[in-house]
């Protein structure tokens, strides 16, 4: 599989430790990369941000606009279809780049998997996947697809896997029921999720990213 081009920043040289961030529906790479310097900490390692952009492709709910997107949406609903095709698809994309962090020098349990929303999805449902021990999985205004597959296919190297949830009260993209369920899903399963919500919308807060500043850091100094 060819490689998803990416915007990259590093933290200092010969990066020990890597997150692989993805953009949520409609935005790019770009979106997150100025959330480093506020997120970062000077006594962390050095680390390398992978912000990779997604395919652009049709979407329904957006009357079949092209947009980059890592599968479709036919509907905001849990009873929509989901696109599972493009979902796995998308797997593959962030294996593949797990993959190149491995040749540069980094293992699975020194990777985070990051996501928002859409991107926050696919972190879930790759990194529960992932065969190999990771660092954390980090689900920003997102919930789980695929879910009903995951009891047969999720990793025992990652059922311990420390996950970050953070989650708007406001949201109406997807709103909280969606993520508390999402939360009940994983917990049923035996996973451990570090939940927190913030009095936003569909967004990102100053609070959540000093939560999760701790977060990582704790992961990251373990």
């Amino acid at each position: 599989m060819s490689l998803l081009p990416c915007v990259e920043r590093e933290t200092g040289a010969n990066p020990s430790h890597s997150v692989i961030w993805l953009h949520g529906l409609g935005a790019d790479g770009h979106d997150f990369a100025p959330i480093v310097p506020e997120l970062v900490a000077r006594d962390w390692p050095a680390l390398r941000f992978v912000f990779p952009h997604a395919p652009v492709q049709s979407v329904t709910v957006n009357g079949g606009m092209p947009m980059r997107a890592w599968y479709d949406i036919v509907g905001f609903d849990l009873m929509s279809r989901q696109d599972e095709a493009g979902m796995r698809a998308s797997i593959g994309a962030v294996e593949a780049l797990i993959a190149r962090e491995h040749e540069r020098g980094v293992p699975s349990e020194r990777i985070v998997l990051a996501g928002f929303s859409q991107g926050g999805a696919i972190a879930l449902a790759a990194g529960l996947r992932h065969a190999q021990k990771l660092g954390g999985i980090v689900a920003l205004s997102t919930y789980l697809p695929l879910g009903q597959a995951l009891a047969a296919e999720r990793s025992a190297a990652n059922a311990a896997v420390p996950i970050f949830w953070g989650h708007g009260t406001m949201d109406p993209v997807v709103i909280l029921q969606r993520g508390l369920d999402s939360r009940a899903a994983l917990e049923a399963l035996g996973y451990a999720v570090d939940w927190h919500t913030y009095p936003m919308p569909h967004s990102v807060c100053a609070e959540e990213v000093a939560d999760l500043r701790d977060w990582l850091g704790a992961r990251l100094r373990g």
